[in-house]
C-alpha cells in the first residue's frame, strides 16, 4: 500500500468515525421522497437508561514493537542491509474524552533504528545507518458500546509530523553525507481494548499499523 493510499484510508476513517452516520430513503404519506439521517450506534429508542456522561483526562504510556521507522532507511545499490536493532517507539498520549464515544489528544512517540550494510561483493561490513525519531500525532479515539464498565475496546487513529536525526558511519568513524530525508507524515491506526485493574487504573493493548504493530502499557483517568 503506497502512502498516497494511506493517507486517504486513514482520512476516511477519521471522517466515518466524527460523522457516524447513516442515510436511509423513505417515502412520507402525501409528502413524497425525503431522507432522514441517523447518528450513532444505536437508535435512541433502542438505548438503556444510562447515566450522565462525565468528561474526563486520560494519560497512557507504553511500549510498541516492532519499531516500523526501520522501513525509512535507505537502500543503495551494490549494497545490501543487515539485521536491524531497535528501541522502541515509546508511546506517551494525553487523550480529553468529552462523550460516550470518542476522544481526542495529542500522541507523542520516540524510538531509534540501526542497521549495517554490507558490500554485495565481499560480503564485508561497509556502513552503518541509524535513525531517532520524535513524532507528534493529533490522536482521535472512537470507543465501541460494550456492556461491562471494565473493557472499552476502541480504534485508535492519529496522523502529525516526524522529527528525525539520522546519521551514517564507516568502520572508521567518520560520519558519511547520505542524500535523502526519511518522510515528515507520521500516522497510526489500531484497534485496541482497555481493561480497567484497579480504581482509575487501565491495562491496554493495540494492534495496528503506522509507527508500531503492537502495542501494550497503563492509562491512567483523572
Amino acid at each position: 500500500m503506497n502512502k498516497q493510499k494511506l493517507i486517504l484510508l486513514i482520512t476516511s476513517l477519521l471522517i466515518f468515525y466524527i460523522t457516524n452516520a447513516q442515510v436511509g430513503i423513505f417515502v412520507g404519506p402525501g409528502i413524497g421522497y425525503g431522507y432522514h439521517v441517523h447518528r450513532g450506534y444505536k437508535s435512541r429508542r433502542n438505548q438503556p437508561n444510562l447515566p450522565p456522561f462525565k468528561p474526563y483526562l486520560s494519560i497512557s504510556a507504553g511500549y510498541g514493537f516492532p519499531n516500523l521507522d526501520k522501513y525509512q532507511l535507505p537502500s543503495f545499490y551494490n549494497y545490501y542491509p543487515g539485521s536491524a536493532s531497535q528501541t522502541g517507539p515509546i508511546i506517551g498520549s494525553v487523550d480529553y474524552r468529552f462523550n460516550r464515544n470518542m476522544s481526542l489528544g495529542l500522541m507523542v512517540t520516540h524510538g531509534t533504528v540501526s542497521q549495517p550494510y554490507y558490500n554485495y561483493n565481499g560480503g564485508s561490513n561497509a556502513f552503518t545507518g541509524s535513525l531517532n525519531n520524535w513524532s507528534f500525532m493529533l490522536d482521535m479515539i472512537n470507543y465501541m458500546p460494550v456492556a461491562s464498565n471494565n473493557i472499552k475496546p476502541y480504534l485508535r487513529t492519529a496522523i502529525g509530523v516526524n522529527s528525525w536525526q539520522q546519521n551514517f558511519t564507516d568502520n572508521g568513524g567518520n560520519n558519511l553525507n547520505i542524500p535523502g530525508v526519511p518522510s515528515y507524515l507520521a500516522y497510526q491506526a489500531s484497534l485496541g481494548v482497555n481493561f480497567k485493574i484497579a480504581g482509575n487504573i487501565g491495562i491496554f493493548l493495540e494492534a495496528g499499523y503506522g509507527k508500531y504493530i503492537l502495542l501494550g502499557g497503563l492509562s491512567f483517568k483523572f
